[in-house]
């Protein structure tokens, strides 16, 4: 029951965090063409996925409660992984095929990206 409860708070935090940050990027880049809040949360949630998944691998200092309250809840509801496939879809549908592929392999090869690159800045800080 605890996870529960820990999987819970997580994902309130994890939503809101995204709400803020997705909104704040989408009004920074002022696009109407193209979904940048929600790449801007699959990448920084992607990075963050890596550095934690490196530090729990090699540091074991997460207790099951923690990795639910992190990755379940709080990445869990902060990325967007619905929403960058409905984004697509409908980029598609309108007729915007350029932007919609665009959208798939940016979030797909800069995603992979991230992970690598959290990984490895873990490994460097941590392992070094």
């Amino acid at each position: 029951m605890r996870n529960v409860l820990m999987v819970g708070v997580g994902g309130a935090l994890g939503a809101v965090l995204r709400y803020v940050v997705s909104g704040y990027v989408q009004q920074l880049t002022r696009s109407t063409h193209f979904p940048y809040g929600t790449l801007a949360v699959n990448l920084i949630g992607c990075f963050v996925i890596g550095l934690l998944s490196h530090v729990i691998e090699y540091r074991n200092i997460f207790t099951p409660e923690s990795r639910a309250l992190l990755f379940v809840g709080v990445l869990g509801s902060f990325t967007t992984f619905s929403t960058f496939g409905k984004e697509s879809w409908d980029l598609w549908r309108r007729g915007e095929e350029t932007f919609a592929l665009l959208n798939i392999g940016v979030h797909v090869g800069l995603g992979l990206s991230m992970i690598w690159l959290g990984r490895t800045l873990a490994h460097v800080v941590w392992s070094g």
